[in-house]
């Protein structure tokens, strides 16, 4: 069963539907124990980006395992460019930093991590005075794009792809793409569905990861009246049927459905447990009762990009009903 689980990309390259997910690992030192211990239970995925500030701790991890004798063929390594480096003159050094701290010789997967490209400067998150960022108003993603497939020309890079980008952000890469984008990472879990985007991706034969599949409860921001995927009874009852954790239900939920998934922890018992969920598949009905889950809510919003040309979550914060410029409770 395990074999199996692999998503093909428009690339050709099969990429593992079960991923370790690297975002806020802290302190960042705590990324390569987590790495370890992925590799260790049977991971062949991990998902990393120059913003978490840990590559190199991720890298180390890689490194180490591949010296131990797991087959640097065998692990499939992502990590993203970040907001600050999308002009055609940055994203080559910035690769290139990236690339060098993971230490793996090549990428399989790189991702342009947001659709909204920051003013350069000495600060990753540069802020005005009233607390939003500052864009870069000359690049444009089409470039950005154009800079990658070099990457991939050069065999430097197997895969590109994208994330947080909306349908017709994706669609002015997808215009000019010389290389198809082969993955789209957002936030996807029973609490939002994200169903247009997804008939989008399956048009055009692109993989959909899904980053906070059990609702992100590290998440920086928070509200008050915010739901708690885990508790929700309708999981809580399948994860007992099928005696199994919540937890193991929403990763197995995406898997079921072709998603590739990249729950996050360094908790070395929950990584080893989200990773137990190739034993049993999800009965047709109980993914039905998942999917009747939606309610359009989204945990992470960046709120600071709110009037970022290319912010891409005005529809979904719409919809919730939330006012980005009010701090949350």
């Amino acid at each position: 069963l395990r074999a199996k689980m692999s998503a093909k990309l428009a690339s050709g390259k099969l990429m593992p539907l079960l991923g370790l997910g690297t975002w806020r690992s802290l302190p960042p030192e705590a990324a390569y124990d987590a790495t370890k211990t992925a590799l260790s239970v049977g991971y062949r995925h991990i998902d990393a980006a120059w913003i978490y500030g840990n590559e190199d701790h991720v890298g180390r991890a890689l490194q180490e395992s591949i010296a131990s004798g797991v087959s640097r063929e065998e692990i499939f390594v992502t990590t993203k460019l970040w907001n600050t480096f999308h002009s055609k003159d940055k994203v080559r050094p910035a690769f290139e930093e990236s690339l060098s701290k993971l230490g793996v010789g090549y990428l399989d997967l790189y991702l342009i991590h947001w659709p909204m490209a920051f003013v350069e400067g000495e600060s990753s998150f540069p802020v005005g005075p009233d607390g939003l960022v500052i864009p870069n108003t000359t690049s444009k993603l089409e470039e950005t794009w154009a800079e990658i497939e070099k990457l991939v020309d050069e065999g430097l890079v197997k895969s590109i792809g994208v994330s947080n980008f909306t349908i017709p952000q994706m669609q002015r890469i997808l215009n000019v793409a010389r290389i198809p984008i082969s993955v789209l990472q957002i936030e996807l879990h029973p609490y939002l569905a994200m169903t247009e985007t997804l008939e989008f991706c399956k048009q055009h034969n692109i993989v959909i990861t899904a980053y906070s599949p059990l609702g992100s409860s590290g998440r920086p921001t928070k509200y008050a009246d915010d739901p708690v995927l885990l508790e929700d009874p309708v999981v809580l009852e399948i994860a007992a049927k099928y005696n199994k954790s919540a937890a193991q239900v929403l990763i197995r939920y995406q898997m079921d459905r072709g998603i590739v998934v990249i729950p996050k922890s360094q908790n070395p018992a929950r990584i080893a447990q989200n990773f137990d969920v190739f034993d049993f598949t999800l009965a047709p009905e109980d993914l039905t009762r998942i999917t009747a889950l939606n309610r359009d809510w989204k945990a992470i919003l960046f709120g600071s990009g709110r009037l970022h040309p290319e912010f891409p979550f005005h529809d979904i914060v719409q919809k919730m009903g939330v006012d980005l410029s009010i701090p949350p409770k």
